[in-house]
């Protein structure tokens, strides 16, 4: 019987689901596992093979630890709303569930062929109002809950409401957008309803607040930062600008210290858990008022003082100007009438740069705003600027500038020639001198210490300095000790059709909530999927888009009078909503009266191995587990995280081949090329990608090249010994380098085993590589040497018998057990499947047909090329599926190296390799040596000087 690896994939893809075989339910006789994979998006494009990479992975440990007796939950689902598809409702006119459907049946079909242990039974869609209903229902609560600082959890605002009912403001302990807001019980009941709901704005966790966003007009959306690239949509290239807009925002701010915390319980790389520090950014410090000082003509500025964050107010005394946020409130209130254009033509050139680009680009800009602050440590007059490097986002959105102790400080300071002060003794401040990435002046034999008035910090330690500048703000009455956070709260609406809808109506300009029991508001039908010709989002072209308050239900919005019918939110979710809980779904996808039933959230609790790229480690990453922590204060989750272990596989990057026009000999009917070798032989040649389809082993199908495009038909080449051979690079596999691999074409020639096998083997999970189809052969080749020990592959005679092992088989195969075992835990697939390859050729030398060793074989490769192992499994007379055999364990025993292989050498020259037993002393190895026929050949006729006999190592006969 042959390897046919098209009839054997086809029979299991039909039996698993006939036998639902990956069906999980709770089972708590077993202890459980939860793997889950990154939520994909369904693009038109389908998969190509570098997406796989992290399916095939997690597949891998989730039939392992099944083998090992667990209960595994490895579900799969789509992340179904996204701008794309929106972008193509656009262009084409079709409703973008039809293309969503489309692409979601395709992704399925690949999925299918791949061999994955999914449990389609639970597969979700976030574009399914019975999920959405779910979205909705958690914005509600988030809506209705407010986070108590001394609780440190959500809680209703109801009892927020109660507090301020008989104490005001007094006494609370709530996050807030702004902590200037204090009012008395009597004023809060004098409130009407409009003035009550706006001051609960402050508190809610979802609230809705001016916030600066990234304006994309051509898209007619606001956009994520990594939706914006070099200032343009990353979508269609469209010019994006910096526009303060009123959005529905979470209150991730106040969690972010529980954020951090929960980084020390959770297994993920190191990379990973820094970068989401740095991104939280906790700084201990003090808030200090800086006073301003009155213009020049008289007239008072709108504001009386600025206040800074600072982590290190001792350095007050080398504070030489201010520098304002562009989107700070400040710059409006200070700003001179003389500066005032000025300004404005600064802030419009800032509109157009993202907060990434401000960041990462480090070139100076600013103007002077014409007013001045005071010193409040030294009384003296310092300008204040406005500047695109200061974010309005971290602290107050103002800084005190002190140019000797910060690199940006200090361009800044140079670039429009304002006073520098050292704050160590002695120091000459230059660019010579000055170190940028320590923030300091170098050239002083006090380096680093710094003195002031008062107290010295000199030889302190940052968190020694920081303890005094609390001591030091107290003390001087001129500021407040804080505890900062870079994180911000996350905007929460698109201008979008494609997204979740809000569930909430506007009562004369006041948002309400729909009931719940009323969910889910489903996506209402709509003509067009642009911007309406007023401005509005696309949900302003639908015509039943209304709020029926008594009947309870979504109706037409001609019926709206403001008494009873009001106007639904124009507004949609981002795409992190559906992706923030869909973990918790999976465990119960089709309740319908909760998110998840306390029973199935008691069982998973939460997923046991995450796997996904980096490139989510600060949006998705960090959304899900704020999301989950707010869930895990309702009682609904039952961990504080969400994701214990966490793996981010790396990139599979594409293979490139070229071919080379030659300019002089190439007209436009009939192009030349010229092989690769060959081309330093012309003047001017141009390297083209070609479609990789058309290449094998670097070598072109030429007849095929011309009939790929119509400017190649008449292509003629030159070529070396009747060859031609392409060039290659390692790119980002992509469409426009004609270097994209599809899955399918690879299960089509080699079978999906042979895909699973060859993407682990490439090299480590979490590492980058390329994609070289010249490669996979040789994964295809053993599984065919693999199938070989049980089947005779001339005759189909099955090989496999009752025979007692040999030890050299034996231990074979128990040292790849052990291997294997270890690797897979570590998830170092590669050196396991090279460690497979060595035993199967070992097991071939041996001639090998024991069933009890083949059985073994089948049971640890079953992860890793399902397919084949259920085939062999049934072949050796199981009745079972081969996901529920047992793991075996490895017998050290049968690992003991009884033998040593040994090189013998004369005159430090090797000759020929003998077989020792391990205990064997220098004597009786010398003994055997000397008797061997081979060694009286090379001492015929000479003196033995002397043997060096090192046992495991060498053996080495000195002659003269």
């Amino acid at each position: 019987m042959d390897y046919n690896f098209k009839e054997i994939e086809e029979k299991w893809q039909q039996r698993w689901v006939q036998r639902k075989t990956y069906h999980v339910n709770e089972d708590k006789s077993r202890p459980k596992y939860y793997v889950l994979n990154m939520f994909p998006y369904p693009s038109g494009a389908g998969l190509h093979v570098g997406h796989p990479l992290g399916y095939i992975a997690s597949d891998i440990y989730a039939r392992f630890k099944r083998q090992q007796g667990y209960n595994v939950l490895n579900p799969m689902g789509y992340d179904a709303y996204g701008l794309p598809a929106e972008q193509y409702a656009i262009q084409t006119g079709q409703h973008p569930a039809v293309t969503t459907e489309q692409n979601i049946n395709r992704y399925r079909q690949q999925l299918d062929k791949m061999g994955f242990s999914f449990d389609w039974d639970r597969e979700i869609r976030t574009c399914d109002p019975q999920y959405y209903h779910w979205t909705q229902w958690a914005f509600q609560k988030m809506f209705n809950s407010y986070y108590d600082t001394e609780l440190h959890k959500a809680m209703p605002i109801d009892v927020l409401m109660k507090h301020f009912e008989t104490d005001g403001t007094n006494g609370i302990h709530a996050a807030q957008t702004d902590d200037t807001i204090a009012f008395s019980a009597e004023e809060w009941n004098a409130m009407d309803e409009t003035r009550q709901a706006k001051t609960l704005m402050n508190y809610r966790i979802a609230y809705r607040g001016e916030m600066m966003v990234n304006w994309c007009a051509g898209l007619g959306t606001v956009l994520a930062n990594d939706e914006v690239v070099d200032g343009v949509s990353e979508r269609g290239g469209f010019p994006v600008v910096q526009k303060k807009m009123s959005q529905w925002c979470l209150r991730v701010s106040a969690y972010a210290q529980r954020l951090l915390d929960g980084l020390n319980t959770v297994e993920w790389s190191d990379s990973i858990t820094e970068t989401q520090k740095n991104w939280i950014g906790r700084s201990e410090g003090a808030e200090v008022k800086f006073k301003i000082q009155k213009n020049e003509d008289g007239t008072a500025q709108e504001c009386d003082t600025i206040t800074i964050f600072t982590t290190r107010a001792d350095t007050m005394f080398g504070v030489t100007f201010m520098v304002l946020a562009p989107e700070s409130d400040y710059v409006k209130q200070v700003t001179t009438d003389s500066q005032r254009a000025e300004v404005e033509r600064y802030l419009e050139y800032v509109k157009k740069r993202t907060e990434v680009d401000r960041m990462s680009d480090h070139k100076v800009t600013g103007v002077p705003t014409g007013a001045n602050a005071i010193n409040p440590l030294t009384g003296e007059a310092i300008p204040i600027y406005v500047s695109e490097y200061v974010l309005a986002g971290y602290g107050t959105g103002a800084i005190m500038a002190v140019p000797a102790h910060d690199s940006r400080d200090y361009a800044f300071a140079k670039h429009f020639g304002l006073p520098i002060i050292p704050l160590i003794e002695g120091a000459d401040v230059s660019e010579e001198s000055f170190d940028a990435k320590e923030g300091i002046v170098t050239n002083s034999p006090m380096k680093g210490k710094r003195s002031t008035d008062g107290f010295s910090l000199n030889g302190l330690t940052v968190s020694e300095a920081i303890a005094k500048t609390k001591q030091f703000v107290s003390d001087k009455g001129i500021g407040r000790v804080k505890v900062n956070y870079r994180i911000r709260d996350a905007i929460f609406s698109r201008q979008r059709y494609w997204g979740e809808p809000f569930p909430v109506y506007y009562d004369h300009g006041l948002p309400k909530m729909i009931p719940e029991e009323c969910l889910p508001i489903e996506l209402p039908e709509i003509k067009e999927y642009k911007p309406t010709e007023m401005g509005e989002p696309p949900l302003g072209r639908a015509e039943r888009w209304a709020w029926d308050t008594k009947r309870k239900q979504v109706t037409l919005n001609s019926e709206i009078d403001e008494r009873t019918v009001f106007p639904i939110d124009l507004y949609t979710m981002p795409g992190f909503a559906g992706s923030s809980a869909y973990y918790l779904r999976y465990m119960d996808p089709r309740n319908d009266k909760a998110l998840v039933g306390k029973a199935a959230a008691q069982y998973w609790r939460q997923v046991d191995l995450y796997v996904g790229g980096t490139e989510h480690a600060t949006g998705h990453l960090i959304y899900s587990r704020f999301w989950n922590k707010f869930l895990f204060d309702l009682g609904v989750s039952f961990e504080e995280e969400p994701y214990h272990k966490l793996v981010n596989q790396g990139m599979i990057q594409g293979r490139s081949n070229f071919v080379y026009r030659v300019e002089e000999l190439s007209t436009v009917d009939k192009p030349v090329f010229v092989s690769y070798n060959l081309r330093g032989e012309y003047k001017e040649v141009t390297p083209i990608h070609v479609w990789v389809n058309l290449v094998k082993n670097d070598l072109l199908d030429m007849e095929a090249f011309k009939q790929w495009r119509p400017e190649y038909q008449n292509a003629e080449f030159i070529c070396e010994d009747g060859n031609y051979v392409c060039g290659w690079a390692v790119e980002k596999m992509s469409k426009s380098m004609y270097n994209v691999v599809n899955p399918d074409d690879i299960i089509r020639d080699y079978g999906a085993d042979t895909l699973r096998l060859y993407e682990m083997f490439l090299g480590p999970v979490e590492a980058s590589k390329p994609w070289d189809t010249n490669g996979i052969d040789g994964c295809f080749r053993f599984l065919r040497k693999f199938w070989n020990l049980f089947f005779d592959n001339r005759t189909g005679e099955c090989l496999v018998d009752n025979s007692a092992p040999s030890k050299d088989s034996l231990k074979s195969v128990h040292k790849l057990i052990k291997k294997v075992t270890a690797d897979i835990e570590t998830f170092s697939y590669n050196t396991s499947i090279s460690a497979f390859m060595i035993c199967v050729n070992e097991l071939g030398q041996q001639k090998c047909h024991s069933k009890e060793l083949l059985e073994l074989l089948v049971t640890i490769i079953a992860p890793f090329t399902p397919y084949i192992a259920e085939e062999l499994w049934e072949q050796l007379g199981h009745k079972d599926s081969v996901c529920d055999a047992e793991w075996p364990k490895w017998n050290e025993a049968f690992m003991v190296e009884n033998e040593m292989q040994m090189t013998v050498s004369f005159n430090g020259k090797a000759r020929f390799q003998m077989v020792f037993g391990v205990d064997d002393s220098k004597e009786s190895i010398q003994e055997q040596v000397m008797k061997d026929e081979r060694t009286q050949k090379y001492i015929a006729g000479k003196n033995i000087v002397k043997t060096i006999i090192v046992p495991k190592k060498i053996i080495n006969i000195v002659l003269k």
